[in-house]
């Protein structure tokens, strides 16, 4: 028996990269998965692949309130309740202060900070219905520090880190636990492509970590399937990383 059985579960950012990997590893696990994206020929090939019985897919644009409403009442009423919510999706941007647009700044606030703030939202009331549930932000090690050209990602990504905490303390009293996980890198299709003219850059970043490789998104999936499990019972408000060391120190 898996540890997600009898679960379900609303993800967002499914159709690709971290997100695909959570949807299969949930469904895997015995978890009934509805997930969302924006990218909807992708979403639906994998719920095609997986199978309507155990998984639905849906577009989900986290930052419109009405596409959450959607998804919450779709999980509901396609498995019953909704028990876990993960908040993957996001977007990552290269910029110096100085080249990168305000516009460009405030989209990936919207995106990465105010789609978690948005899901968390939509989440409370079915999860009261359910008797509890689990709420897993994916923030970054980005949550804890800084680099150069990460202003706006940085920024989504420590908010991430601090509404995780403060949704912790107001929703003990329903039974929801709120943790925040945190990657170093992973081997996904959004960071390759954001790494294509900074070779040298991910090529340092790789050294610096003590275990000298990046993740396999399957490697992040198993930490979060964890927090969404009963097995994370007491966990909330906390911070779980998965970097490779890199936090740790340098790695050499």
């Amino acid at each position: 028996m898996g540890k997600l059985e009898g679960k379900v579960a609303l993800i967002t950012g499914g159709a690709r990269g971290m997100g695909k990997s959570h949807v299969r590893h949930f469904v895997a696990e015995g978890a009934r998965v509805v997930f969302g994206d924006v990218r909807d020929d992708q979403g639906q090939y994998v719920a095609g692949k997986l199978g309507e019985q155990s998984c639905r897919y849906l577009h989900l644009d986290v930052t419109r309130e009405d596409d959450w409403a959607a998804a919450v009442t779709a999980a509901e009423e396609t498995f019953g309740r909704l028990d876990v919510l993960v908040n993957n999706a996001g977007i990552l941007t290269f910029a110096p202060i100085a080249e990168m647009t305000l516009d460009g700044f405030r989209r990936v606030l919207e995106v990465n900070a105010v789609g978690c703030w948005l899901g968390m939202k939509s989440a409370i009331e079915p999860m009261k219905r359910a008797g509890g549930g689990s709420i897993v932000n994916i923030s970054s090690i980005e949550g804890f520090t800084g680099a150069a050209g990460l202003s706006a990602y940085s920024a989504s990504k420590f908010a991430v880190r601090g509404m995780t905490k403060a949704a912790a303390q107001e929703l003990a009293a329903f039974g929801i636990r709120v943790n925040s996980v945190h990657p170093g890198g992973v081997l996904t299709r959004m960071v390759l492509e954001s790494a294509d003219d900074r070779a040298e850059s991910a090529e340092a970043f790789m050294k610096a970590m003590p275990l000298h490789r990046f993740a396999e998104p399957v490697e992040i999936s198993r930490l979060v399937a964890y927090l969404a499990s009963d097995e994370s019972s007491y966990s909330t408000g906390s911070e779980f990383v998965a970097d490779g060391g890199l936090l740790s120190g340098p790695g050499y």
